[in-house]
């Protein structure tokens, strides 16, 4: 049976990206057999301006059908002036949370000829291979009360960290099972010292990990993990956390590979069905500029094909056209260092095209 792809290119250098990536689902179909079909939605900014939300109804209906879901970015400095419900980040954020996606997946992989563009010496990020499973719809995101209020003549913002057992539980067990795949290491980030969401958050991981007795478990604060992601990044292979601080560590972890462009995500739940984005955002200063890199929404193709379509040898191959291409030399901008041919988003899309097909 035909599987069924929604596509939400959304807003920025999403649109770009994304048809980069349609060329590669392409490229699999015509060439490798893939059966799927795709069809388009709005969301986020584009959406808003089309209907006035930034999460329209029948975009959600699309996406509840479908087996997996590929977006580009959302948001920009056109919609920073609406009110804060209807701003494009909210559809995703809802999007997220009505399909009930409560573990985010960020590899952060550093390709040998990519070490020059890390900040890093080549020495601390050559070879680098770690997963940050990031709890995506609990905590200070989603929390209650939140808002601005006025009180003795000033305003003050509030917002709440709030954490279940449950909501910890699962994402725990995710993390396990991801690192049981992996080198068995898992190490929990929290700031347990000051939070008692996280001491909460520490007690039931340790108890989550005694289930699964092959796999190491450590605990480490957020700061430290911070100062530890540049200083040693190496030490790490699975981190676990809560959806605030994953947020800034994946962001770090990006940094340490040469460029938050080539880092993909996986958003999953209870179903098969995943939604598969890259974490670049929607970078509206280079839009429509043919300047953006394509590679982490074509890696974010890459898990939606392991994860939701179950079709891990097509995921190989997507992955080994992205590495021959970077091997070869192709460069966009962010990652090119006075070596390699520098290209642009439409190049370096055909570029891991002609790699797939070779």
């Amino acid at each position: 049976m035909s599987k069924s792809i929604v596509l939400l290119p959304g807003d920025g250098i999403g649109p770009e990206v994304v048809g980069e990536a349609v060329k590669v689902i392409g490229a699999l179909k015509s060439r490798h057999g893939l059966d799927a079909e795709m069809r388009h939605a709005p969301i986020g900014g584009s959406a808003y301006d089309e209907t006035g939300e930034p999460l329209p109804e029948r975009t959600l209906e699309l996406c509840r059908e479908a087996d997996a879901i590929l977006l580009g970015a959302v948001g920009g400095r056109k919609w920073d002036a609406i009110d804060y419900p209807l701003r494009p980040e909210q559809g995703l954020l809802a999007l997220r949370s009505k399909l009930e996606l409560f573990a985010n997946l960020r590899p952060a992989i550093a390709y040998a000829r990519l070490s020059p563009a890390s900040s890093l010496h080549p020495r601390l990020v050559a070879g680098l291979d770690l997963m940050i499973v990031r709890e995506l719809t609990g905590g200070i995101y989603f929390g209650e009360p939140r808002g601005i209020r006025e009180e003795d003549g000033e305003r003050i913002g509030f917002n709440t960290l709030v954490y279940s057992e449950s909501e910890i539980e699962r994402i725990a067990r995710k993390a396990f099972k991801v690192a049981a795949k992996r080198r068995c290491r898992v190490c929990s980030v929290d700031k347990a010292n000051v939070l008692e969401s996280s001491r909460l958050w520490r007690e039931t991981v340790g108890r989550v990990g005694r289930d699964f007795m092959n796999c190491e478990l450590t605990h480490m604060y957020v700061d430290n993990a911070a100062m530890q992601l540049v200083r040693e990044p190496k030490q790490f292979d699975v981190i676990v956390t809560g959806n605030m601080f994953g947020d800034i560590l994946s962001d770090i972890a990006a940094q340490l590979t040469g460029s938050i462009g080539m880092l993909p995500s996986a958003s999953l739940g209870k179903r098969s069905q995943g939604l598969y984005e890259p974490i670049h955002g929607s970078a509206p200063d280079i839009a429509g500029q043919d300047k953006a890199n394509p590679l982490a929404a074509i890696l974010s193709v890459a898990m939606l094909l392991r994860h939701s379509l179950d079709e891990p040898d097509l995921a190989d191959r997507v992955q080994s056209a992205v590495a021959r291409v970077i091997e070869q030399g192709c460069r966009t901008s962010d990652i090119y260092r006075g070596d390699g041919k520098r290209v642009g988003t439409r190049e370096m899309g055909d570029a891991v095209v002609t790699a797939l097909v070779e």
